[in-house]
């Protein structure tokens, strides 16, 4: 196998699949992490039933141990508990990502029977104005009749909530209401700054003392709860000065399949420029995951340039996010500007400040939020 610079060492197998069955989803969140273009991607691209009972298979023989269907909201697919029934048949530990739209007390107890082993439920806010707001829908009240489906069916109760100036002020109010709902794991994940969270980062990119102030709250609420909740709070990469690895390494650990079918080895990798992926429909996984120019492209560090190739942390870090690389740089092999030693890194300095401006002025950004809906999405993927 060849890298950049020469021979490769042969990577281990995927060890986690994500089937993104669509994305289609009737919440329209100012955050999502679909592509800001999925309008050009309709239903009738989608993979068929056999060719996601296909994909399981290939993956099980590749070596993947973990399977999560997520969307979208995965529960449109009305496929969904087959796909499960398989997964669950072919030995994966299964889960299922969902907003909680569609799920009813039948669905859950065919789902449960299936062979579903976990659920994570999302929320936006801990009041059902911001969460109605930030999801442009309402679906609060359908939130927490769904958290007592998922306690009903004796799962895991995990919540994630994701966090960004919009919300994170209310992260005490946030925990105290996954605590009353029964959750075993809350994930407060941060915004990471790419798709639709990209578009309207003027709007969500929190200040340094809310960020502090958040993590001194979690912090607080984690020695309250020892024994009864896992808290988890992912930091936003904006305020660290640190990247961190792409879905833990490019191609190492990571295969995520897009509705129609591409292969990527992160969510959002079909936005980087020169670099094709291939679909199933037209390779074996296997092929994908070890041949592939596209998965090849960033394996390891022999791609690097400096000041990548001669840091120390080459190694722990592999360069960062090529998306965020890309979408602040314009360059695919850019250091991740969120590191402190990267060329591009006013960029992501000028952003913070930018947020610690309007935080002190109240001054709005100049272009309104954007939810993430078709109309949208079309006027978006015209402009890029």
């Amino acid at each position: 196998m060849m890298g950049m610079t020469g021979p490769m060492e042969r990577p281990g197998p995927p060890l986690w699949l994500l089937a993104e069955l669509t994305y289609r989803c009737p919440l329209h969140c100012v955050f999502c992490y679909n592509p800001v273009d999925f309008a050009r991607h309709g239903q009738d691209q989608e993979l068929s039933t056999a060719d996601w009972l296909r994909v399981l298979r290939e993956g099980r023989e590749l070596g993947a141990v973990q399977c999560g269907f997520s969307g979208g909201e995965p529960l449109l697919r009305d496929d969904l508990e087959e796909l499960v029934a398989e997964a669950r048949a072919l030995g994966y530990y299964t889960n299922l990502l969902t907003s909680g739209v569609g799920l009813t007390a039948a669905r859950a107890a065919a789902l449960k029977a299936a062979g579903l082993d976990h659920v994570q439920l999302s929320f936006q806010d801990s009041t059902q104005e911001i969460n109605d707001f930030l999801s442009h829908t309402r679906t609060f009240d359908l939130k927490q009749r769904v958290a007592q489906m998922i306690r009903d069916q004796g799962w895991p109760m995990v919540m994630n909530v994701v966090i960004h100036r919009l919300n994170i002020e209310h992260v005490d109010r946030i925990i105290a209401m996954a605590a009353e709902l029964g959750a075993e794991y809350l994930e407060l994940a941060n915004t990471q700054y790419y798709s639709w969270a990209e578009v309207n980062r003027a709007h969500l990119l929190p200040t340094h003392d809310q960020l502090k102030r958040a993590e001194a709250v979690t912090d607080a609420w984690r020695e309250r709860l020892a024994g009864q909740m896992k808290l988890f709070f992912v930091a936003p990469d904006y305020h660290e000065g640190q990247p961190k690895r792409c879905v833990n390494g490019w191609g190492s650990t990571f295969l995520n399949i897009a509705p129609d079918g591409t292969a990527l080895p992160c969510h959002t990798a079909g936005m980087l420029p020169g670099l094709s992926f291939p679909n199933v429909r037209e390779a074996s996984l296997r092929e994908i995951w070890f041949d592939s120019p596209g998965f090849n492209r960033f394996r390891g560090t022999g791609w690097m340039k400096d000041p990548c190739r001669s840091c120390e942390h080459r190694e722990r870090d592999l360069g960062g996010c090529r998306c965020q690389a890309y979408m602040l740089s314009q360059d695919v092999e850019a250091a991740d500007p969120v590191c402190s030693k990267s060329p591009h890194h006013q960029l992501v300095k000028n952003a913070v400040a930018d947020a610690e401006r309007r935080a002190l002025t109240g001054e709005p950004p100049a272009q309104p939020i954007v939810f993430r809906d078709r109309a949208s999405s079309l006027k978006l993927s015209a402009g890029r």
